[in-house]
């Protein structure tokens, strides 16, 4: 399996087709992030414009590879060991963009409450800011799974299902990548800082979920 997550990162790389929610990403965490403003904060929307760059990655990934060797790659590893290689890889470069982003924004962010009165931890909420982005990362990588072959194999389904299903994820109270961003954003008012574990093991089991349903499907609509 690492050898064909390897595969499908240098396919990633090779393309460039990388370039676009790489720039996105930055573009977005640069207008919403400014220097100085409140840690937590800043967290949470580094942590929240991840999960629709992660579910491009994923659409990138799953569909960039040329037909004919997407078929001699099946043939020799298998179809469903070969697609969750490239759902792999769409995790692994969003991941990088995650740890990046946190990073970034810990080092140029205010480690202060919203007022300014109350100091945070700056381990602790570093810690929590890149779990919350993990937790992102995979739900993106579930909605991209979804939402994309072999599911939907027509591009304008795929987008058109991909991108509200990227905002419900974000917006509904229910969900655990919500759960995760919010719990930064109330944290920032009162200095609190919660580490997302919960929403966190929800993410897994999601992107797990997704992940397998596409790989045990993939041989049968090929």
């Amino acid at each position: 399996m690492n050898a064909l997550v390897r595969y499908q990162l240098a396919l990633l790389l090779r393309s460039q087709r990388w370039l676009p929610p790489l720039l996105l990403y930055a573009v977005l965490v640069a207008v919403g992030v400014q220097q100085g403003q409140p840690l937590l904060d800043s967290l949470g929307y580094a942590a929240a414009v991840l999960l629709p760059v992660t579910a491009w990655l994923v659409r990138i990934c799953v569909t960039g590879e040329p037909e004919a060797a997407r078929h001699c790659a099946a043939a020799a590893a298998g179809p469903g060991r070969t697609h969750l290689s490239s759902l792999l890889a769409a995790l692994v470069a969003a991941t990088v963009l995650g740890c990046a982003g946190t990073l970034v924004v810990t080092m140029i962010s205010d480690p202060h409450t919203g007022d300014g009165r109350t100091a945070v931890p700056l381990p602790l909420a570093a810690a929590a800011g890149l779990l919350t982005a993990l937790t992102c990362a995979l739900f993106g990588t579930a909605v991209g799974a979804l939402c994309n072959r072999p599911f939907l194999r027509s591009p304008g389904w795929a987008i058109s299902a991909m991108l509200p299903t990227v905002l419900l994820v974000l917006v509904v109270g229910v969900s655990p990548a919500n759960a995760a961003v919010r719990g930064l954003v109330t944290a920032s008012h009162d200095g609190e800082v919660p580490v997302p574990w919960l929403p966190f093991t929800a993410a897994v089991l999601a992107a797990a979920l997704a992940a397998g349903a596409a790989c045990l499907l993939v041989p049968r609509r090929r």
